[in-house]
């Protein structure tokens, strides 16, 4: 059969592959000069391929797409995938959290061997953008570039809306529109969140460890505990990529740091009171350098409401419980999530109640698939985006119509 592939990442490059293995005529289209650009730029370079832990844990790690990703995860594992570059010659390392990564630790040597081993019988067309498709006679006629290409099938293999300077713009969304497919809204996921509050920019830079950051989204509480830091305009760092892939469809969302997430009320409280014992003589703003990075102090007594030189002896009971109730709750007023650009991958899109989890054919349309991030998917980082795409291609290759 003829087949065309809308896009040359990562999930259209690995079903290409496949599907010529078969016997299949493939033809991808790339609007780009080359493949995988989108590719060479995961894991700031080094290309974190997949995550070794087990299905189930994996599962955990899937934000949206749980029960529809099952099947494919378990047909193609994350040792599934290890064992199919080390066969294709890519030597992998493991690193801590269960992530894999090129020995040589380049995203290059991944393009490489997907594009000259693995689709060594793949036809590609570049700088070709799909402008339509259309479905006659139980062909699809493709056209690209004001040419018109006929098939039997079409897998589109778009990605998502991110990082559109590598060709990922959301072209996917449109094909699976003109085919009738629901679209959930594409938003960013795995991004910074806008912070508005007066100190933000003054704190550009400051990186916070071992806090927690606490959120109410529509009513549902949250909570990630790890490193982040301040940006010019809000928060950034592994939890608050975490935490923006479940509140990026909230309506309401609250938000506050826990800077002592060790100590209870009770606990901190004491610690105060034995710290405000050895350093009676000194003021405020020095003994709060004991408990907080020095940056945050100043702005952290002006949150309080208590001068940054006022004497330790002086300091009422009532600060006191003040100064325990922020640094235990220290409030952000949440302005959003950054623009899509922004986000590491793209929340929303294909429609899952419209897709055949094992074949990932339209439900809809005879003869359309949808695959990787195109798809209403998203996890967690850490290797699990890039598995997903695969995952998803060779399941697709593996149950795809001979006939």
């Amino acid at each position: 059969m003829r087949v065309a592939v809308v896009g040359a990442g990562a999930s259209g490059l690995f079903v290409s592959g496949f599907l010529a293995e078969k016997g299949h005529d493939v033809v991808v289209f790339e609007r780009n000069e080359k493949v995988g650009k989108k590719l060479f730029i995961t894991g700031k370079g080094r290309c974190n391929i997949t995550n070794l832990c087990s299905v189930e844990d994996f599962l955990k790690n899937v934000v949206r797409g749980e029960k529809f990703l099952k099947t494919a995860l378990y047909s193609f594992s994350s040792q599934d995938c290890v064992d199919f570059f080390e066969n294709l010659g890519l030597k992998t390392k493991l690193e801590r959290g269960d992530r894999i990564f090129p020995e040589s630790d380049r995203a290059g040597d991944v393009i490489s061997v997907l594009k000259e081993k693995h689709c060594k019988n793949v036809n590609f067309v570049f700088n070709s953008r799909v402008e339509k498709i259309e479905n006659k006679n139980n062909k699809f006629v493709v056209v690209a570039n004001k040419k018109e290409y006929i098939f039997d099938s079409v897998v589109v293999a778009t990605g998502g809306k991110s990082y559109s300077a590598t060709g990922s713009s959301g072209d996917g969304y449109a094909i699976a529109k003109e085919f009738g497919h629901n679209i959930i809204i594409p938003r960013p996921a795995l991004c910074p969140i806008v912070v508005k509050d007066w100190f933000v920019s003054s704190l550009q830079g400051l990186p916070l460890k071992n806090v927690e950051l606490n959120l109410v989204a529509d009513g549902k509480k949250l909570s990630f505990f790890g490193e982040m830091l301040f940006t010019d305009k809000g928060i950034s760092g592994p939890i608050v990529l975490t935490a923006s892939s479940y509140i990026n469809r909230a309506g309401k969302v609250e938000m506050s740091i826990d800077f002592k997430p060790a100590l209870t009320e009770v606990q901190l409280n004491a610690r105060l009171l034995r710290d405000f014992e050895q350093n009676k003589n000194k003021n405020f703003l020095n003994v709060l350098k004991g408990l907080l990075p020095h940056a945050l102090c100043p702005i952290f007594a002006k949150v309080v409401g208590i001068n940054e030189n006022k004497k330790i002896n002086e300091i009422t009971k009532q600060e006191r419980q003040r100064i325990v109730e922020r640094l235990k709750k220290f409030d952000l007023k949440y302005g959003g999530l950054y623009d899509i650009e922004a986000g590491i991958i793209t929340s929303g899109g294909v429609a899952l109640n419209e897709i055949n989890p094992k074949t990932f054919e339209s439900k809809l349309v005879e003869g359309l698939y949808f695959l990787g991030e195109v798809l209403d998917v998203d996890a967690l980082t850490g290797g699990f985006n890039l598995q997903i795409a695969f995952a998803t291609a060779y399941s697709m290759a593996k149950n795809f119509k001979e006939d």
